[in-house]
């Protein structure tokens, strides 16, 4: 599955260029004086890769709380539970994002990142680029939301952390060549595209939910009750020979 974390994260950077384009317009650097130069173009890619690095670590936090659930037996079931989540989170107006930070006691941590943005972007150097990234990964994002919610079913943890690197690296053409150019794609398209993304996640959400529901289709949906089964038959009939 982490084709879907890219497609999602491809079809979702209009939502990121609406939500946090001016933070990739405001970076440090003189676009008028190098716009053509390696180190303007490398700058951006480095804030760019820092986001990917954050979201990675995301991902593999929330994998290894998947993987606890699966040790559980609870595979097919988190699946389904996080297909149901990203559909939970597709209704969940913007507006409680902070309101559920908040409930989760995030808003001081949050505050910290804010400031210690406002003092990168003060700096011009290629470490408070990456560090900007790095910091702007945690602010609070649905999309990110959505996008952990599954990585939650991935298989494992470097499994989890991948499926989120595949989701930053999908962001990432439409983010970097807004920050360099700011005038990538036009105002309607890119609102157009955002509301194309609940309608995405609403799609990634169900092909979850198909595949913890193992209906027997290949690749999409397996039926892993029935491999189970099939691993525990020989001890079950080497116990029914020595009953006799």
């Amino acid at each position: 599955m982490l084709w879907a974390g890219f497609v999602f994260g491809l079809l979702g950077s209009f939502h990121c260029v609406g939500m946090c384009g001016a933070i990739a317009l405001a970076l440090p650097g003189r676009p008028e004086a190098a716009s053509a130069s390696a180190g303007y173009v490398g700058g951006r890619l480095l804030y760019n890769l820092g986001r990917v690095t954050t979201y990675s670590g995301l991902g593999a936090a929330t994998g290894l709380l998947g993987h606890s659930l699966r040790l559980a037996g609870l595979q097919q079931s988190l699946s389904i539970a996080s297909g149901l989540l990203i559909l939970l989170l597709v209704g969940l107006p913007p507006r409680y994002a902070d309101a559920l930070s908040a409930g989760l006691g995030l808003r001081r941590p949050l505050v910290w990142v804010k400031n210690t943005l406002a003092r990168l972007f003060q700096q011009h150097s290629w470490r408070a680029l990456f560090l900007t990234g790095l910091l702007n990964g945690l602010l609070p994002c649905g999309l990110v939301y959505l996008a952990l919610a599954g990585a939650l079913s991935a298989p494992g943890v470097p499994g989890a952390a991948a499926y989120m690197a595949c989701f930053g690296l999908g962001t990432l053409p439409l983010m970097l060549g807004f920050s360099l150019t700011g005038r990538l794609v036009p105002l309607p398209w890119r609102t157009r595209m955002r509301r194309a993304v609940p309608y995405v996640a609403s799609l990634l959400a169900m092909l979850f939910i198909v595949r913890g529901l193992g209906l027997g289709i290949p690749y999409l949906s397996p039926q892993l009750r029935s491999a189970t089964a099939s691993k525990n038959q020989p001890a079950a009939l080497h116990s029914m020979h020595y009953c006799r």
